[in-house]
């Protein structure tokens, strides 16, 4: 190519795996509970730092988002907010770890399907503690440059800043496997309307 004047394609993104929608169904009538956040970062260049600086509030934020979008969007389930979550944690004289420091960020590899020991035995104790046997954990939230429209067909209002990657699993605690996992994607000017829109792609069919 170089040597007959060519010039090499730009470097392309991976083709992202589409969403997959939350298997609500099969939960329907269940007690589910969401795990609190433990990892949120923003890549460099969206210069968020002052924006994600408060790292005990960002995090508590993201639980709000997601557990007020799914109790709105997914009634059907019986979900168990991260707040609930931590109470339960700390009535129980038998449960010694703090949900907002348990290795739930590990679940976000691909290749994870059995829960590693310490994690697995916690995660069995605090679903148990709700009288569950599911929990849906947000294992990392991560915050991206969205890919810039070079199409001209939208409007310059309308372009996003930033992508947000909301890595999820839903886990059987009683087995120590994960069963669902995806990734959803939702953009954004700021941290939480790219992640309101990301939740709603786990919801898909609604407004």
């Amino acid at each position: 190519m170089a040597s007959c004047g060519g010039k090499a394609a730009p470097p392309q993104e991976p083709a992202q795996v589409p969403t997959a929608p939350l298997p609500t169904a099969g939960l329907a009538s269940n007690r589910v509970p969401i795990l609190p956040f433990t990892l949120v970062v923003a890549e460099d260049s969206l210069e968020w730092e002052q924006v994600l600086v408060d790292r005990k509030a960002v995090l508590a934020a993201a639980d709000s988002v997601l557990g007020a979008l799914l109790t709105v969007r997914a009634p059907e389930v019986s979900w168990v907010l991260a707040d609930e979550v931590r109470r339960q944690a700390r009535r129980s004289p038998t449960f010694g770890s703090n949900p907002d420091q348990m290795a739930t960020a590990l679940l976000r590899s691909e290749r994870i399907v059995q829960v590693p020991d310490p994690l697995r035995s916690e995660l069995r104790t605090l679903v148990a503690l709700a009288g569950a046997r599911y929990a849906l954990v947000p294992a990392a939230l991560v915050y991206l440059r969205a890919t810039p429209d070079t199409s001209g067909r939208a409007p310059r209002a309308a372009v996003a800043v930033a992508r947000a990657e909301l890595s999820i699993v839903l886990v059987d605690a009683r087995l120590g496997r994960v069963g669902w996992r995806t990734v959803a994607r939702g953009e954004g000017n700021d941290p939480w309307t790219a992640l309101t829109r990301a939740v709603k792609a786990l919801t898909p069919g609604l407004p």
